[in-house]
């Protein structure tokens, strides 16, 4: 009996547009100011393209002046401890520099960087890609 490695990148790829497979699967990065998140204000939250696991709420959204989505925390978040939030930290050096990568807990795909320069009182700033997410308004 001979045992083959299952490949899910093909049912990801059926999945995904071709944008948020590269974005999400391969660590792509959206043009920045491209995103259809970037200026989107209304109340709600914010799901992995992926999976549909919450990740951020509109509430935590702000405008870094980036080009990117920001967020000042990830859903699920008590005071700083992200044990129970929709996001796993990753060291990441693809950037020249030491950063630290953002993938969503439930089933990794990549949604953008975290650093250390967000307004008070978190401190941070999650800079997403828009490709990395999907947006479901408050229900009423």
């Amino acid at each position: 009996m001979s045992l083959t490695r299952y490949d899910e990148s093909a049912d990801w790829q059926k999945k995904l547009t071709p944008e948020q497979y590269v974005v999400t699967r391969e660590k792509g990065t959206e043009v920045p100011f491209s995103g259809i998140y970037l200026n989107h204000n209304e109340v709600g939250m914010y799901h992995c393209v992926c999976c549909d696991a919450p990740l951020f709420s509109s509430e935590s959204k702000f405008d870094a002046g980036t080009g990117w989505p920001s967020f000042s925390e990830a859903h699920g978040t008590w005071e700083r401890d992200e044990s129970n939030a929709g996001v796993v930290r990753r060291p990441d050096n693809s950037l020249g520099s030491t950063g630290t990568e953002v993938i969503c807990r439930q089933c990794d795909a990549h949604l953008g960087h975290v650093f250390d320069d967000g307004p008070d009182p978190s401190g941070q700033r999650f800079c997403i890609n828009s490709t990395a997410l999907k947006f479901k308004p408050r229900e009423n």
